[in-house]
Order: C-alpha cells, then structure tokens, then sequence
C-alpha cells in the first residue's frame, strides 16, 4: 500500500467510508485508490495530465482527462458527498469560482494549499528578493503552475466573503500537524473542510 502525501492522509481520515467521491486534479488517483481500498468509497476523478489519467485508469480508477476550470460546470448539483481540491485551487483561473463550483458538485469539499505566508517563503522574498524555491513550491516563478499565491489568512477571508462553513481545518508543518495558531506563519500547507 502506497503512503499518502499527509494533506491527502488527512482528507482520507476525515471521509466518511461509503462516501461518493470526486477528486479534482486527482493526480495518479492515490487518495482515490485509498478511499475504494480502504473505506469502500464511489471514488470519480477529473485530472487534466493525460499521463496521469493513465497512471490512474491502469489501477483501475474512474478518471476523465479534463480541466476543472471549465469541465466542473457539467456536473449536476450536489452529486458527490465529497469534492476533493488537493494542491490545485492556486492553479486555478478563478479560485473563488471554483469554490463556488466544488460546493455546488459536493455537499463538502475539502480544499488544500500550500501557504505562501510561511516564514521561509516571507524570509526568502525579503533577505534575497526572489520568489522562493521551497519543497511544497519547488519550480521556478516562471515555470510555476501556481497562477495566485494564495495564504492561510487569503483563504479564510475567501471564506467568510462566500458565506461557507468550516467543518474542520488542518495545518502542516513539514508533514507534521501544527496548531492553529499563527498559523497563517507557521504552517507550510492548509487542509479545510468546507459546506456551502
């Protein structure tokens, strides 16, 4: 059995076994594997890499190539128990947009980030100047997917701005968990649950 990334270990422990599923830039489907393996769980993915669309339909999974800026809107309404955004809504066009979307498709939606207020990020960009090379951002600026550079505190107001609840909310530092608090500064990577 493969290790989950710990933002995805997680999402995996906080899903309720049975649960239908959809995972957005589902990657090579490991959460997926996980959640049919190990809680029995309807796992559905949408991935935009053809390759690891291939690496996930050859375990057996459910995924379709396309891009969850535009292909999220023909799904119908409340189909999923779960919408899962791992690593992803900083790629995305219109993260507000897709907040709306992940909590139209799922009645929950699990969203993870990594954070660009931790202190490393913070000290980089002041002591050198230059955007950061980190092990949660490890490209270039300009060879980065990552189009906003969304926080801890960035998200949070997102929130609050769409009127979503917060069921739950963890935070990593390095792959450890750490405490709420000063998170915004402490914590390398954000997991939320939200209900619309």
């Amino acid at each position: 059995m493969t290790r989950l990334r710990p933002d995805l270990q997680i999402i995996a422990d906080n899903i309720a076994p049975g649960s239908r599923v959809l995972d957005i830039g589902c990657g090579d489907g490991a959460l997926m594997a996980a959640l049919r393996d190990q809680k029995g769980c309807d796992a559905r993915g949408l991935e935009i890499d053809p390759a690891n669309v291939a690496s996930a339909v050859a375990k057996g999974l459910s995924v379709v190539q396309g891009d969850a800026d535009t292909d999220l809107a023909a799904y119908p309404d409340a189909s999923f128990d779960y919408a899962v955004l791992s690593q992803t809504l900083q790629t995305t066009r219109r993260p507000d947009m897709m907040l709306e979307q992940l909590l139209r498709v799922g009645k929950q939606a699990f969203v993870s980030f990594p954070n660009f207020a931790h202190w490393r990020i913070r000290t980089s960009l002041l002591v050198g100047g230059r955007m950061p090379v980190t092990r949660l951002i490890p490209q270039t600026w300009y060879d980065t997917p990552n189009i906003h550079h969304v926080t801890i505190a960035d998200f949070r107001a997102l929130v609050q701005e769409g009127r979503y609840a917060q069921e739950g909310q963890w935070f990593l530092s390095g792959d450890k968990l750490t405490s709420k608090a000063a998170a915004n500064l402490l914590a390398e990577h954000a997991v939320f649950l939200l209900r619309g």
